[in-house]
């Protein structure tokens, strides 16, 4: 008796079944490259990630919010931004919503650098779940900490506990200004944190012992605690808060100290803000004696004229900011009105402050300001925002070249085109 044969139909099918099954079951690993990407690792060290065209969409995929350097390694900007980056890296990781931070080499992986609209180096990105953002803030460690940090946040938070309250101002730090809402409805300003998030904290309170009154010194609500850390100042709004006008008005307000200090980072500030600026100049704002009783009384000033940003600035620390107002040594300290453009106003009779009674001379300045008795001047040579007057002639310079050599090109080609018939004839 012959052995038994399987019939024809069950042979394809097994056969089937076999080419089938086993490249699923036994190459998974090949199969989730050829489609799915393989899952990525995130080191829990905190340290900058160096990503390529063969992992970065991973990494997206791993992280839930990645900071991103696309970098060139022959750019100099990049090569110092790569300290300040390795140093921020494990601050972020540590933080209760981690950031990781990494780099692309996008001179190398040019397709992946035009995915993103990389145009120029470095440039930076945090990818909130899979959404790229650009980044153009602060690029120290701590300032970029403090920065992503906001970015993060929600736009308002919501806080049920005077220790949940106390957990929400020990995160926030102190680089932005903090809004409170006690007692105050979430709807009334979810509008103003969105519309001011890179600038500031806002949360309500719902909850809140008598010692948080206490704390923030208000007797009523709802009230609108305005603080800011850095500079330890605190204003408090108490209505109304139906009208969105003067309650933006408080916020905007309270996004800058009573007297700003002029720096790279405090004039980027004031574009935002449509006040003009009342400006005190003087030789040293550090080490000068006067400076500190200076200040104090311009504060005193600025709280009576909300309506105005105050901010001062020294010659030694910012000589390339200060020279574009035309002022003498001999003058200082003095007073402008600076409208931030291109335009600043001297104030008649007060030219220059007299050691004495400042406060008297201050006011006298404000009243013939608003009264008009002033001389308007033009900024010298732009608007002393970032790069003073250097740009420039920098940029004279440069036009005078490409006029140079448009005229050239056009000499030369009108020489080739006789030459050019010639050779045709």
């Amino acid at each position: 008796m012959g052995k038994p044969t399987l019939p024809p139909v069950v042979v394809v099918v097994v056969v089937l079944l076999l080419v089938v099954v086993l490249p699923a079951t036994t190459c998974g690993a090949d199969a989730g490259g050829g489609g799915e990407a393989e899952e990525f690792q995130i080191p829990r060290d905190g340290r900058v990630l160096e990503l390529d065209d063969g992992n970065f969409d991973a990494a997206v995929r791993a992280a839930g919010l990645l900071f991103v350097d696309f970098y060139a390694p022959w750019c100099g900007h990049c090569k110092r931004l790569a300290p300040q980056l390795d140093e921020a890296a494990p601050v972020l990781a540590g933080l209760s919503t981690p950031i990781v931070v990494a780099k692309v080499n996008a001179d190398k992986y040019k397709k992946l650098g035009s995915k993103y609209g990389v145009d120029g180096f470095p440039t930076l990105m945090l990818f909130d779940h899979g959404t790229p953002t650009e980044y153009t803030g602060s690029r120290k460690a701590d300032l970029l900490v403090e920065n992503l940090k906001k970015l993060v946040a929600p736009d308002v938070s919501v806080l049920e506990s005077d220790s949940a309250i106390k957990s929400f101002v020990e995160d926030a730090g102190m680089g932005f200004p903090l809004f409170l809402g006690f007692g105050v409805d979430e709807s009334l300003i979810v509008e103003y944190g969105a519309k001011y998030k890179n600038r500031a904290w806002f949360s309500v309170a719902k909850d809140f012992s008598e010692d948080m009154m206490v704390f923030y010194d208000f007797d009523k609500v709802p009230a609108l605690v305005s603080v800011n850390p850095k500079y330890r100042e605190q204003s408090i709004f108490y209505g109304p808060f139906d009208d969105g006008a003067f309650l933006e008005d408080f916020i905007r307000n309270s996004l800058l100290p009573l007297v700003v200090p002029m720096n790279r980072e405090t004039v980027k500030m004031l574009n935002d803000d449509g006040r003009k600026v009342v400006l005190m100049i003087l030789q040293d704002d550090e080490s000068d004696e006067k400076s500190p009783r200076l200040i104090k009384v311009l504060r005193s000033a600025a709280s009576a004229n909300r309506d105005l940003v105050f901010g001062y600035v020294g010659v030694n620390q910012w000589e390339e900011f200060t020279e574009t107002f035309d002022v003498k040594s001999s003058e200082l300290p003095t007073m402008i009105v600076w409208d931030k453009k291109e335009e600043y106003e001297i104030v008649e009779g007060s030219e220059r402050l007299e050691e004495g009674d400042y406060g008297s001379q201050i006011s006298r300045f404000l009243e013939g300001y608003r009264a008009g008795r002033t001389i308007k001047k033009k900024v010298g040579g732009r608007s002393p925002t970032l790069l003073g007057v250097n740009a420039v002639y920098i940029l004279i310079f440069l036009v005078a070249v490409l006029v140079l050599l448009m005229y050239f090109s056009g000499q030369g080609e009108e020489d080739q085109r006789p030459r050019q018939r010639a050779h045709e004839d």
